[in-house]
């Protein structure tokens, strides 16, 4: 059974804990963190992508695997993923990410027009992402 990360007609606000204020880029390492990966992906082409679509391209990506292989993605999505609810963009650095209507998804600085239309839109269902820490 394959299961899906994806969302439609979605935004997913910051985590209640995002120590971010605004939308900070995440730091570009040697080898990509899941941050920078899903911040080049999402940005450098908004709304082309799906959910599913980034999480396999970021595994394959830091694993070496063939963004065309269609068996490998299979297989990965045979299990359950976190979805982008988990995602450090939304947890630790401050983006926001709106799922259109055929689940393909875009990123927003919290500190943006955008970002607060998107949050005060009653037509999408929303989403916080997840927190980064345990309430005590």
């Amino acid at each position: 059974m394959a299961h899906t990360t994806n969302y439609t007609n979605t935004f997913i606000e910051v985590s209640e804990d995002c120590p971010a204020e605004c939308g900070v880029e995440p730091p570009i390492a040697e080898n990509l963190s899941i941050a920078a990966l899903h911040f080049r992906l999402i940005g450098e082409a908004p709304y082309t992508r799906t959910s599913d679509d980034v999480l396999f391209e970021t595994h394959a990506l830091r694993k070496g695997i063939d963004l065309g292989d269609e068996q490998a993605r299979a297989e990965f999505f045979s299990k359950g993923q976190a979805c982008l609810r988990t995602s450090p963009l939304s947890k630790r650095y401050g983006w926001g990410t709106h799922h259109d209507e055929l689940g393909r998804v875009a990123m927003y600085p919290r500190d943006s027009e955008e970002y607060a239309a998107l949050a005060a839109d009653p037509a999408l269902e929303h989403r916080r992402a997840m927190r980064s820490s345990r309430r005590v």
